[in-house]
């Protein structure tokens, strides 16, 4: 990934190819440092504070020093101004503050329009001391990833003892009727952002909410599936397993909630 921008807490902006963290960095080298990743679209961060929220409630359950929600923000301004739109991470940790700014991936939209083969990996049961925590750590997901890829797919579904947590890097929904149904935030869920507001539009839409432990046969057997996150956003899934979901094509909720993540977004 080629860097655009990177701002540093106390230097402001530097040479995106410099060395920005320290080799000593506890929080760096075990995996414990927070971080949120967060589109920007025609040079307004989208929905920043609803990051920065979260980025404050993982620096606390990974005892990092607190953030500096105000630094945070100005380091995104810095490395926002790279480009129109753009990615943009914050990572906090136990020595710095950090933001970057990269380019947003450009086959979102071919991706959208093809859908996601995904392949459930069972991860075993999460502990649940850092339940909710955005950490570095990610080596498990990555590895779940790789193992679908391998597969023959495109991407995981994390599950332990039979239950759905997450996508490696999204949370997971699915539909029956009116019935919209996603995990719980816990161990192996993620509170997501994007999730936060289909979470606001789903009483416009006139679908019912349900949150809880579900197991993979439940969304295997769904009408339409998709999963959310910040920079992708929402991306139907087509098949599971090698099985199709619903008619196996991209299905129209995930687009109806595409399109108001848009508007809200002001693209």
């Amino acid at each position: 990934m080629k860097l655009l921008a990177v701002a540093v807490a106390g230097r402001g902006l530097v040479d995106p190819d410099g060395p920005v963290f320290d080799a000593g960095d506890e929080a760096l080298l075990r995996g414990s440092a927070a971080f949120e990743t967060l589109p920007v679209y025609g040079g307004r961060p989208f929905l920043l504070d609803r990051h920065l929220d979260r980025l404050e409630a993982s620096a606390r359950s990974l005892a990092l020093a607190p953030l500096d929600r105000a630094e945070a923000a100005e380091l995104v301004a810095q490395v926002a101004a790279s480009a129109p739109s753009c990615a943009v991470r914050v990572f906090l940790t136990d020595h710095t503050l950090v933001a970057t700014a990269a380019a947003l991936p450009g086959d979102v939209e071919q991706r959208r329009a093809q859908g996601l083969k995904l392949r459930v990996v069972e991860i075993g049961v999460p502990p649940p001391l850092l339940a909710g925590a955005k950490a570095t750590n990610y080596a498990v997901a990555m590895a779940a990833r790789r193992e679908a890829e391998r597969c023959g797919d495109d991407d995981a579904i994390l599950t332990g003892g039979g239950l759905v947590y997450d996508s490696p890097t999204a949370n997971v929904w699915w539909l029956d009727g009116n019935l919209l149904s996603t995990p719980a935030p816990g161990p192996g869920v993620l509170t997501g952002v994007t999730a936060s507001v289909v979470r606001e539009l789903v009483p416009g839409l006139g679908l019912e909410l349900r949150e809880g432990a579900f197991p993979v046969s439940g969304l295997a057997a769904a009408e339409e599936a998709f999963t959310t996150s910040s920079i992708v956003e929402v991306m139907p899934i087509v098949a599971i397993d090698g099985f199709p979901v619903g008619d196996g094509r991209p299905g129209g909720l995930a687009a109806r909630l595409q399109a108001e993540l848009r508007l809200r977004s002001g693209r």
